[in-house]
């Protein structure tokens, strides 16, 4: 079940949408204090040779998928290093699994990936944004990290436990 609503997405991305940079600049601080590695998965994108240009669009995923959570009312653990590996190499080896078949198996895989999903909403809004954005820009093979990045933080909210 999910614990961030579609309306709480909705809710999320107006508030970003809305914010100017300095605003932005400290949700951002507030990122580096409760969830500090998924703002490290964005730092990192430029060693692996992506333009700062193209990190924007990463940064505004982790903006909308952290406001998410604030807007969800539950107190989150940190995701560790150790999940964002975890769940990075989860992801790539479903893509790379998924690249290996059929189009008909892998049209099946995907909608199983989405079904078991355990946050729909958020799954869907980076696939959108994900989509949307390869359209509008020049494609790059270091594009993938960003997308493989862009997911992890999907899949690591999927899997973040409670503060109890």
């Amino acid at each position: 079940m999910s614990r961030i609503s579609i309306d709480t997405l909705k809710v999320a991305t107006l508030k970003i949408q809305a914010m100017d940079f300095r605003q932005k600049e400290l949700l951002l601080d507030e990122i580096y204090q409760n969830q500090p590695h998924m703002l490290g998965l964005v730092l990192v994108q430029q060693k692996l040779g992506v333009s700062l240009e193209k990190m924007d669009f990463l940064l505004n995923i982790l903006l909308n998928c952290f406001q998410a959570m604030k807007d969800s009312g539950l107190k989150w653990m940190k995701i560790t290093e150790d999940e964002i590996d975890r769940q990075m190499n989860r992801f790539v080896a479903t893509v790379n699994f998924a690249n290996d078949l059929d189009n008909s198996l892998q049209n099946q895989l995907i909608q199983q990936y989405a079904e078991g999903h355990h946050e729909i909403a958020l799954l869907a809004y980076v696939q959108a944004e994900t989509e949307s954005w390869l359209k509008r820009i020049k494609p790059e093979e270091s594009d993938k990290n960003l997308i493989i990045a862009a997911m992890t933080f999907v899949n690591c909210i999927a899997s973040a436990r409670l503060v109890s």
